[in-house]
């Protein structure tokens, strides 16, 4: 189950290059439901993401490097490059703060994920986040690979 809240960022923290990040490239083989596969460094993934906006079901599943090539030739729409940088928030928290590259550049969008619903309802973002977007389905990653 995944359970995030999701923000535009116009300026994001001055400190934000010194944390850990990661380089991601994904696409879509289907929007609805939602089937991406990613390169996450040198990490493969297959996942499957049901319906929702703040809460849905989420599935991944490890893929070889030549799956992945194989089935980034099968995506539809453009393929999604960013940096995710990994901000430690509050105790148990973590925003992921990705930076779009390419075409979709210069957005930038933060995730924070909760293990509880009613942690995300109460959820207080920090003041260097734009506009709550989580119930904006044009802000999924799916949607954004669609996008012209």
């Amino acid at each position: 189950m995944e359970i995030e809240r999701k923000y535009l960022v116009t300026t994001p923290p001055r400190n934000y290059t010194s944390y850990p990040f990661h380089q991601i490239e994904q696409g879509y083989l289907c929007t609805n439901p939602v089937v991406r596969i990613r390169k996450q460094d040198q990490e493969y993934y297959l996942t499957y993401k049901s319906n929702g906006l703040m809460v849905r079901e989420e599935y991944n599943l490890p893929l070889t490097e030549d799956a992945y090539r194989h089935l980034r030739q099968k995506t539809d729409g453009r393929l999604i490059s960013k940096l995710r940088y990994c901000i430690p928030f509050q105790d148990s928290l973590t925003i992921e703060l990705d930076i779009f590259q390419g075409e979709l550049a210069p957005l930038m969008l933060a995730e924070v994920e909760f293990p509880s619903r009613e942690e995300a309802e109460a959820f207080q973002p920090p003041e260097w986040f734009g506009e709550d977007v989580t119930f904006q389905g044009a802000y999924h990653n799916s949607a954004l690979s669609l996008s012209k």
